[in-house]
């Protein structure tokens, strides 16, 4: 038995289409080069049907949200074997307490999703399938007994207690989820650690990066973004999410300190959070609007330096960034707050144990850059590429099969 003798079913809490990409979606796309992939996104409930009509990933599956119709996608420049799948809305009932009512709906979401999953077994003529649910503990705990895949794997990719939304019902569905599972992975040194206490089969799994999309930063001569081309100053470089997990005093510490230099946040401009701090009111602060994956590049080849500033905390601790083999592949300096264990990097990283060393490394980072460093960052990443995370799955995998053979022989 061999791991192409498998298909697929992945229930995913990023979507295929989501602005910012994600390692579900990136792992999916690797697998789908050998396997069957039918990637399930997380549902959508009836108040997002309502509140995103008009939108275009509203309209774009009105047919399967609302009639059961046309759930197959099958996605340009994808691998044909990869096939998105849309359920019909769900109910949403994150509001309701836990108790009986919750449970109840929760039951109902969940025959709903399992109605797809029946119809993928069904009209695909699965027989051997591997189930494969990324962190989305809110669906699946009360599917019948009769759903039977022969490697049930689950990933948790954050600390979910840190997240007031997900953890009102999350902490105890994912603990479910993770002791029901054959196979555990977690995206960081401190999850598993934390799985490890609830499962006797946890496997570190970390985030990789699109290397072949950002290492064109470090081959090759790529155009200049126009926010950027009336720049003459070094560029200090953010790219991402705009999210809770950073800490925005730094960034406006970052461009009061380095105002010689300019500081660009390639994310949201409409992020409460960064607004707050009145980062755009500084001259030297650029704040763009969302980029796809594939034009981050002509943004990184133009920093000087890239900066990870993410808080320190119980959720950051759990965190292992996109982002730092995205900004490694390009060849770039990084320099990170000590928000998580990632000694791994610690060689090609400049990491700060506080906030007045974090402004401060950005002069060291870039006064020290170098074609031989730039090198050295770039073959790290290299190793971390989600091609080589999708070999490592597919051996964890293959590991729990063959010792469920000889234990059943």
């Amino acid at each position: 038995m061999k791991f192409e003798d498998f298909d697929i079913i992945l229930f995913a809490l990023p979507r295929w289409d989501a602005i910012y990409s994600s390692g579900t979606f990136c792992t999916a796309k690797e697998l789908a080069k050998s396997n069957r992939v039918f990637y399930i996104d997380h549902p959508f409930t009836w108040k997002d049907y309502f509140n995103n009509k008009s939108s275009d990933e509203i309209r774009n599956r009105t047919d399967a949200l609302l009639h059961g119709k046309n759930i197959y996608r099958k996605v340009k420049g994808l691998p044909e074997k990869f096939t998105a799948v849309t359920t019909k809305l769900t109910l949403p009932i994150n509001f309701l307490p836990e108790g009986k009512l919750y449970n109840l709906l929760s039951k109902r979401n969940d025959k709903i999703v399992y109605k797809t999953v029946e119809r993928i077994i069904k009209e695909n003529k699965i027989e051997k399938f591997i189930y494969f649910n990324s962190f989305d503990p809110f669906y699946g705990l009360t599917f019948p007994s009769s759903f039977k895949p022969y490697v049930f794997v689950y990933k948790t990719s954050d600390d979910i207690s840190q997240e007031e939304y997900t953890a009102k019902h999350g902490v105890r569905m994912e603990e479910e989820m993770v002791k029901r599972a054959d196979i555990v992975l977690a995206t960081s040194v401190e999850l598993t650690r934390i799985k490890s206490e609830i499962s006797y089969n946890v496997h570190y799994l970390p985030n990789a990066a699109s290397i072949e999309i950002f290492e064109r930063a470090y081959r090759e001569q790529l155009a200049k973004p126009k926010e950027l081309e009336n720049i003459n100053t070094k560029i200090i470089g953010y790219m991402g999410a705009l999210s809770t997990r950073i800490n925005y005093e730094l960034f406006k510490k970052t461009a009061e300190y380095h105002s010689d230099k300019t500081l660009v946040l390639v994310g949201s401009k409409d992020n409460p959070h960064c607004k707050h701090v009145e980062l755009e009111d500084l001259d030297n602060v650029i704040v763009t609007s969302p980029k796809k994956i594939e034009q981050l590049p002509n943004y990184l080849q133009y920093f000087d330096c890239t900066i990870i500033p993410f808080e320190i905390s119980k959720l950051t601790k759990s965190i292992y960034p996109l982002k730092l083999n995205e900004y490694l592949a390009g060849g770039k300096p990084v320099v990170l707050t000590d928000f998580a264990n990632l000694d791994e990097f610690k060689d090609v990283v400049y990491i700060a144990d506080n906030e007045d060393q974090f402004v401060n490394l950005i002069n060291r980072a870039i006064e020290e850059d170098s074609d031989e460093l730039k090198l050295r960052r770039y073959k790290v990443a290299s190793g971390n590429s989600w091609s080589a995370r999708a070999e490592q799955f597919k051996q964890i995998v293959m590991n729990f099969i063959n010792k469920k053979e000889k234990s059943v022989s």
